[in-house]
């Protein structure tokens, strides 16, 4: 029997977080992180994918990389704003590009905003935020 990589603190929580990244790593890293913490993790590679999975089961929340080819995290979290059974979805985002992307993001209607390289207590408490 494998250990998990990382030892979560809390117990299985309801519904699940949606992980949406174009880099494969980044998706496995944020799905072993939060899997540790006992959170259900579902993955999409890209805007497209996210929003499907979303609309077919609405996620408690939606973690999304603001750079990815064809649709960016903006116009991700813009669509789901704009959709009836979406439409008060939690969105973080997350930025490599800093406070011009937490501005833009919030604009465009996310509810917040975590810096690449993140911090893994930062990461559990936006986390938790929004999945309580």
């Amino acid at each position: 029997m494998t250990k998990p990589l990382f030892q979560g603190r809390q117990q299985v929580k309801t519904g699940y977080i949606l992980v949406v990244d174009d880099m494969a790593d980044n998706c496995f890293l944020l799905k072993a992180i939060l899997e540790g913490e006992g959170y259900s993790v579902e993955v999409a590679s890209n805007g497209m994918a996210a929003l499907a999975k979303a609309e077919a089961l609405p996620p408690k929340l939606m973690l999304l990389d603001v750079m990815m080819p064809d649709m960016n995290g903006y116009e991700v979290t813009q669509r789901v704003r704009q959709s009836t059974k979406l439409a008060d979805l939690p969105v973080v985002l997350i930025t490599a590009h800093g406070k011009e992307s937490a501005t833009i993001g919030k604009a465009a209607g996310a509810n917040d905003c975590i810096s690449k390289p993140f911090d893994f207590d930062e990461l559990i408490r936006q986390v938790q935020i929004y999945t309580l």
